[in-house]
């Protein structure tokens, strides 16, 4: 059986048609496995942005929670500060008060105490001259 040129044509088209449609078919198969791709690192993506987020989040709550603990260690550190004179009274008459502060007379005797302490310094006894050269002296260290 002789094949004719219009049946080697037509044999030739539909060859021709088969592999475009295997083709077609192919990229079809190799988009949807890109959008699945696609789609599964978009899911990847957002999951690791709220994982950082989340985890931010808990390093500022750290931080705050540092620093209140830090405050009130301090706070509780530092010395009852009486600034006023009619505080320092009204404290004094208490019992804690009587305990704590010092009789006016003590008070006195410590700021004589540091006022003699701190007293200016005098002069060295001695000539306030300068001292004399010895040209003599060989230099020291040489």
């Amino acid at each position: 059986m002789i094949m004719t040129l219009r049946q080697g044509a037509a044999v030739g088209f539909v060859a021709l048609a088969v592999w475009i449609a295997r083709l077609d078919q192919l990229r079809a198969s190799y988009k949807a496995d890109l959008a699945l791709c696609r789609s599964g690192r978009t899911i990847d993506r957002a999951n690791a942005e709220r994982d950082a987020a989340k985890a931010e989040a808990g390093w500022a709550h750290q931080q705050v929670d540092a620093g209140k603990q830090q405050a009130d260690r301090e706070a509780a550190r530092q010395p009852i500060i009486i600034r006023s004179t009619d505080t320092v009274r009204e404290y004094a008459k208490t019992d804690a008060g009587r305990a704590l502060c010092r009789g006016a007379d003590r008070v006195r005797a410590v700021d004589a105490l540091d006022a003699e302490l701190a007293s200016p310094a005098r002069a060295a006894s001695g000539s306030a001259g300068a001292v004399p050269d010895n040209a003599a002296a060989p230099p020291a260290g040489r």
